[in-house]
């Protein structure tokens, strides 16, 4: 509209002029001039600050949209707590406490920053919290029931993986010598000494699977512990005579807190700490083997190490050695060293091996020291 205007006027000061010109009105000209110098400028001035860089913008906010997508993908609930106020930050979240956005009806031990666990929905849920300073705190909640039936489906898959093994393994060769003895009867002149080799054969297979059977049942049927108050000094007098008996050329170290006592069950750790004490007699036989066992309590924890200077575990096999079956030995079960951390589990604490250049089994056994006998 102004650029309308102004060549409306500048034309009329055009024609203003052209007529002054020709009567000889030479102020009307000078005026009509000066009024068009006068657009001109007015109107060359607006087109350069029409035309003029327009400022920065200022700064966006970050588009929140791709984490948003990301977060709602993600399948374990994330709420934000900020003192007693929760929101949901996710679709699982969302879904969980059936609200858009805050949460008005949150389980007390959420806000609670020592609670790990709550009971929400009837299900049970881990706590995993993030804290973000004074931004207040992120929370994922893991489904315990989910991830227990998620352990619990690997183990039954690994379990019927080994005993399909095991058994094809024991059963091919007595099939095999069982129609080799059909054969040898059907002979015309049956061969006895070949017979009796092959029952003698077929009769030590028979009780290898017997062995292995009995290895699973106990492997299957371990009872709850019954934790009383054990002085640590007569447990490990009672493996080191064990050991002596059983070996009495390796020499085992014994170092233990002659004053201490825990809750325990002692015959499961004992059997537990027994089959660690035989593989490590086992690992290291000759005239230079060492075996030594430790125990020490700091009140809260009892560290059980088992320590022998043999050639080590390869790599290769120190992510299977606690496998039930696996074994290396010609005459092993392969349940010793699954059993024993299995009862560690039962207890609460956990069996590993310690990487280094001698082969050390570490034993936790958590709970309160119960102080001198």
């Amino acid at each position: 509209m102004r650029a309308l205007a102004a060549s409306a006027a500048l034309v009329g000061c055009g024609v203003a002029g052209a007529t002054a010109a020709r009567g000889g009105m030479w102020g009307l000209l000078a005026g009509a001039l000066l009024t068009a110098v006068w657009i001109g400028v007015a109107d060359w001035f607006r087109i350069r600050r029409v035309r003029a860089p327009l400022p920065s913008p200022a700064p966006v906010p970050h588009d929140l949209t791709a984490h948003r997508l990301l977060l709602d993908a993600a399948p374990t609930p994330l709420v934000a707590i900020d003192q007693a106020s929760v929101r949901a930050l996710n679709r699982a979240a969302r879904r969980l406490f059936a609200t858009d956005g805050r949460i008005l009806t949150a389980p007390p031990a959420l806000t609670d920053g020592e609670a790990a666990h709550i009971r929400y929905e009837g299900r049970s849920w881990r706590v995993d919290r993030v804290s973000l300073g004074d931004a207040g705190v992120v929370a994922a909640l893991i489904d315990i029931e989910q991830e227990e039936r998620t352990a619990e489906a690997r183990a039954t898959a690994e379990l019927i993986h080994v005993l399909g093994h095991e058994l094809l393994n024991g059963l091919a060769p007595i099939a095999s010598l069982a129609d080799s003895g059909a054969a040898a009867i059907d002979r015309p002149a049956p061969d006895l000494a070949l017979l009796r080799e092959i029952f003698a054969t077929l009769a030590r297979r028979a009780e290898g699977l017997l062995r292995f059977t009995e290895a699973y049942r106990s492997l299957a049927r371990l009872p709850e512990p019954s934790p009383r108050p054990v002085p640590l000094d007569a447990l490990g007098g009672d493996l080191a005579r064990l050991f002596a008996g059983r070996w009495p050329t390796t020499p085992l170290t014994v170092d233990i807190d002659r004053e201490a006592r825990w809750m325990l069950d002692r015959d499961q750790v004992t059997q537990a700490l027994w089959a660690l004490l035989q593989n490590a007699a086992e690992a290291c036989e000759g005239p230079d083997a060492r075996v030594a066992l430790r125990m020490a309590g700091d009140g809260e924890m009892l560290l059980i190490d088992i320590e022998d200077n043999g050639p080590g575990i390869p790599p290769e096999r120190a992510a299977h050695i606690f496998r039930p079956f696996h074994t290396s030995k010609a005459e092993g079960t392969g349940v010793g060293l699954s059993l024993a951390r299995q009862i560690a589990l039962a207890h609460g604490g956990t069996l590993l091996l310690v990487p280094g250049a001698t082969t050390l089994f570490r034993m936790t056994l958590p709970g309160a020291s119960n102080g001198n006998p």
